[in-house]
């Protein structure tokens, strides 16, 4: 049973929709993105499957139930969690105070300690949230949502505001909990999150799904034209070059092909043969960012998406 099932999920607010048609699943767990720039229809989709929104049509199971059934949002309540892009917390509360309180909502929670270190808030742990730094602030919101060793875990935008170390912390966590079974849904617009994390990605623009995949794959990433680079060995013109060239600047050797392989075959013998040093050489496909905004951009346009 797959921990996250859409099948034709609908919401509308009165004559706006913001998601049509919207299928998707999410299998235990792995950690699965859902991309898409804002107004795309990401927080009503997610919200609908907390529980937290209803739908106008289509069908949802979270954990194999409805979530919006009142007569198992209590029991679905338990077993995920949630990190949202802010969370309202008690500023007079110390770290512990606030984990310890939410930690009893849980049959099963992590020993708050433990999650106080995971944060990297030990130091932190007997302070005020008031007197938390915003990245700090961020590092309690993603425990929040972890504290409770939750089967399903939402993370909305869990490393917005977080310097670089606070992001491998929370990419190392989330891994964690991952490889401990909890499956995760991600929302985020770094690239290089998803790529570091993600198993598959899902894209949604103006309330549709466009793409999904895995992150190498999606789009035609894994396939079709690639970049070849090295800087000109000294001595050498260009015409000397086993291959078509599409540009040399500054040195800089570029070849465009589809057939990387085969390219890559007859530069490599040449350069052995000939004795020549094919420095930075390097093969560079389209980056996942590249394929993420064309996918958005090339998204049929709609008056009335949003993203509530």
């Amino acid at each position: 049973m797959p921990a996250v099932s859409v099948r034709h999920l609908a919401k509308s607010y009165g004559e706006t929709q913001a998601v049509r048609d919207v299928s998707f699943e999410v299998e235990q767990g792995e950690i699965f993105a859902l991309l898409g720039p804002n107004g795309a229809g990401k927080t009503t989709t997610v919200e609908i499957l907390e529980g937290f929104r209803d739908r106008s049509g289509g069908e949802v199971a979270t954990l194999g139930v409805d979530p919006a059934r009142r007569e198992t949002q209590r029991w679905l309540r338990t077993r995920i969690g949630v990190v949202l892009q802010e969370l309202a917390v008690e500023p007079y509360y110390t770290v512990r105070q606030v984990l310890s309180r939410n930690a009893g909502y849980y049959p099963s929670p992590w020993p708050v300690d433990e999650v106080i270190e995971m944060i990297g808030l030990k130091d932190k742990a007997d302070d005020r949230v008031k007197r938390l730094s915003g990245g700090q602030q961020r590092r309690l919101d993603v425990g929040l949502g972890v504290v409770g060793n939750p089967e399903l875990l939402f993370l909305d935008e869990p490393t917005t505001g977080l310097d670089p170390s606070g992001r491998r912390d929370s990419w190392a966590l989330i891994r964690r909990l991952a490889a401990g079974g909890t499956t995760v849904l991600l929302t985020t617009h770094y690239m290089d999150e998803v790529e570091a994390l993600a198993d598959r990605v899902a894209v949604l623009a103006n309330g549709e799904i466009v793409a999904s995949g895995t992150p190498t794959s999606i789009g035609g990433r894994d396939s079709g034209e690639v970049t070849i680079r090295f800087l000109l060995p000294e001595g050498v013109y260009e015409s000397e070059i086993p291959a078509e060239v599409a540009s040399v600047e500054d040195g800089l050797v570029q070849i465009v092909t589809e057939d990387e392989l085969q390219v890559l075959h007859a530069l490599t013998g040449w350069a052995l043969d000939q004795g020549h040093r094919l420095v930075g050489l390097a093969v560079v496909r389209v980056t996942l960012e590249d394929i993420y905004l064309k996918l958005t951009r090339d998204a049929p346009e709609s008056d009335d998406a949003s993203d509530r």
